[in-house]
């Protein structure tokens, strides 16, 4: 989030660094060692994505792997366990890589407006597109968590700052993209699979924020549409 003044306008932003993605909020049990010996609800699940031994059964390398994804990607309670938002995160990486190059397949993002930035909120994918031609992507970005969800529609960029800093979090938002009041595409230095999600803003990581900012302009259009998971 920050506060945008420009000509004497203020515009409240919404999009800073939060913990992302709650893909569904399960109670692990308690432990007090840093790895679990617990079997959890999604084990098969987990050590089939993982490449580990599809037995069903904790194992102190299942719980070291599962831990490591865990760390990568600020899931917590990090202690090894199968739980509901470890597959979650997983679930939606695979259904992100599946999609390939064809983004846009259900046509949901509209492709007689030229130039026009994409987010699917459902996927949390985006991606930009002229007409029907993919430029760049797609992507995946952290949108808003619940109670501070991404805006769907269409909108347009309306205003950009390469270094903005958000007044409110008094957080860094490099290659900041305004187009929806204080939603803004920006990079941050989590992974974007983080949960439970930003506070409205589509975060990117920087390489992708840094192609935006290179291929987007203001008063291009953006489309949001979908619904993130967990909201």
């Amino acid at each position: 989030m920050g506060d945008i003044r420009r000509r004497g306008a203020a515009v409240v932003g919404a999009g800073a660094l939060m913990a992302p993605l709650a893909l569904g909020l399960g109670a692990a049990p308690a432990q007090a060692a840093s790895c679990t010996t617990q079997t959890g609800p999604y084990q098969k699940k987990v050590e089939k994505f993982l490449g580990l031994p599809v037995d069903g059964v904790q194992s102190p390398a299942d719980c070291t792997k599962i831990k490591a994804f865990q760390d990568k990607h600020g899931i917590k309670p990090n202690i090894g366990y199968a739980g509901p938002v470890t597959w979650g995160v997983m679930d939606l990486m695979l259904k992100q890589r599946a999609v390939g190059n064809n983004p846009n397949k259900d046509g949901r993002c509209p492709t007689n407006k030229g130039r026009i930035a994409c987010v699917n909120l459902t996927l949390q994918i985006s991606w930009i597109q002229d007409g029907s031609r993919l430029v760049y992507g797609p992507v995946p970005v952290r949108t808003g968590r619940n109670g501070y969800e991404t805006r769907t529609g269409l909108k347009k960029i309306y205003w950009r700052d390469i270094d903005h800093v958000s007044s409110i979090y008094d957080v860094p938002m490099p290659y900041s993209q305004f187009f929806d009041g204080g939603q803004a595409f920006h990079s941050v230095k989590v992974s974007m699979w983080n949960p439970p999600g930003s506070h409205g803003c589509v975060n990117m990581t920087t390489t992708t924020a840094k192609k935006y900012w290179g291929l987007l302009k203001k008063g291009d259009d953006v489309f949001v549409y979908g619904r993130k998971p967990g909201t």
